[in-house]
């Protein structure tokens, strides 16, 4: 029972006592600073018998009755300036801006701030603003418009500087200082900007216009280098298109040209085998025809120059015989007629000497024209006319063989007569040689290869007188 009593005793007493500890026990938040009161106590930095002492960040004992407890927040606070100053020039304006300030992290600042603000902490931002807006009015007082707009660091510099010596007495320090805006209802800076205002107008509608030149001149670049593209596209299709045309076209021309080719090949083929034939068969008309009939012109030819030296022979012997036979007519007339039978007989010897120089005179320029036409059977013939000229002269003479008497009356006219009636009578010797001539032979008829002799007129016949 007694140990139950004790046991309860114990556990009461512990309650107590941890009740009592936690009355006394007190812990600083990280933004809070405890000041506690009743006691003197010595601290860093700060005089002797401060008469409270500063806790910050950590727990302590505190006792009750005895010792007050309050707290110091350390979190950053702000004021609104709105402050209504006057240039050096003169011209009035208003200055707006923020301060963020809160209370020094030191034990001095703590402290007086502790000293200053402890029961009106809600009053701190009032008490910073009045203090800013006295400096910043006695700043601005001292700068031109210019300045200001120009170099707000200054002012802000300035006012920093200014408060700073305050502040650290009323144990607070200054995070930020910024000036939003610099109203200014008299106009000035409106004026004092417009210039600036007007060339940077000009500067940005210059700017401006030097921009759209640009993108117009990229805009007719780029459209320009894409009608180049489409250009070249267009032209690598008509070109790829062409081709495919031309193989296209190849193609179906193929086997119309391999047809061609091949008929081609066999024209060619067909034309090497007329030409070889061609040539066979001229072959054959050689071998067959042109040779037996150069053997048989050749034949004629022997057999003709043949038959004409034996027809010259025989002419020759007439001529003999004739010569033989005036020969004994003019001796047996020689006293009658002598001097006209010389007459007669020199004028014949002329007339025939001349005729017989005319006809080699004509076969010289038939020879002449035979040569330049050479093809001409008529020229030919004509010439070997004119090369035996004599003969048929001969020929014609051979009628007067056969007369016994001649007598001749009227003298060299009777002659004359009596030879022109004689050639009248050798024409048929003159187309026997003309058939020489040509290769013929003599007529069947005829009765051998003796030419056919002329019957000679009977003496009595002959009767040559004054024309009657």
């Amino acid at each position: 029972m007694s140990l139950g009593i004790l046991a309860g005793a114990v556990v009461g007493a512990l309650a107590v006592l941890i009740a009592l500890f936690k009355m006394m026990w007190r812990v600083a938040e990280p933004n809070e600073a405890l000041i506690i009161s009743g006691s003197n106590h010595k601290m860093e930095g700060l005089g002797e018998g401060m008469g409270f002492r500063i806790v910050t960040g950590r727990g302590t004992l505190v006792l009750p009755g005895v010792q007050a407890v309050r707290k110091l927040s350390l979190d950053l606070n702000e004021t609104q300036l709105s402050v209504e100053c006057v240039t050096h020039q003169g011209i009035p304006l208003k200055v707006r801006g923020v301060v963020i300030f809160k209370v020094g992290d030191d034990f001095v600042s703590i402290a007086n701030a502790a000293r200053r603000f402890l029961d009106q902490q809600k009053l701190m931002s009032e008490r910073v603003h009045i203090v800013f807006a006295g400096h910043l009015r006695a700043i601005v007082g001292g700068l031109t418009v210019e300045d200001m707009i120009r170099d707000r660091e200054k002012l802000t510099g300035q006012a920093r500087s200014a408060c700073g010596t305050e502040m650290e007495k009323l144990g607070l320090i200054v995070d930020s200082l910024q000036i939003h805006e610099i109203e200014d209802p008299t106009g000035y800076i409106k004026n004092l900007a417009a210039p600036h205002a007007a060339a940077v107008q000009r500067d940005a509608r210059i700017a401006q216009a030097e921009a759209n030149r640009r993108a117009t001149e990229a805009e007719q670049q780029a459209a320009a280098r894409m009608s180049e593209a489409t250009r070249d596209s267009e032209i690598l299709q008509a070109g790829y298109q062409a081709e495919r045309d031309q193989a296209s076209a190849k193609a179906r021309q193929a086997g119309p040209l391999a047809d061609a080719a091949a008929r081609q090949e066999v024209v060619v083929q067909e034309t090497r085998v007329a030409e070889l034939e061609a040539h066979r068969t001229e072959q054959r008309l050689q071998t067959d025809v042109r040779k037996p009939a150069d053997a048989q012109a050749y034949e004629k030819r022997t057999l003709a120059a043949a038959e004409r030296d034996a027809r010259i022979s025989a002419a020759e012997a007439d001529a003999k015989e004739t010569e033989l036979a005036s020969a004994a007519t003019a001796t047996a007339t020689r006293v009658t007629g002598e001097a006209e039978a010389a007459a007669a007989h020199a004028k014949g010897l002329a007339v025939a000497e001349a005729t017989r120089a005319k006809g080699l005179a004509e076969a010289e320029s038939i020879k002449a024209r035979a040569a330049a036409l050479a093809e001409n059977q008529e020229a030919v013939v004509a010439q070997q006319l004119a090369e035996r000229w004599p003969e048929i002269v001969e020929a014609g003479a051979s009628a007067f063989g056969n007369v016994d008497q001649m007598v001749l009356l009227n003298g060299a006219d009777g002659m004359a007569d009596m030879f022109a009636k004689a050639m009248t009578m050798g024409g048929t010797g003159l187309g026997l040689a003309r058939r020489l001539l040509a290769g013929v032979g003599p007529d069947p008829a005829a009765g051998g290869g003796a030419p056919a002799a002329v019957p000679a007129p009977r003496s009595e016949e002959i009767a040559v007188g004054d024309g009657e």
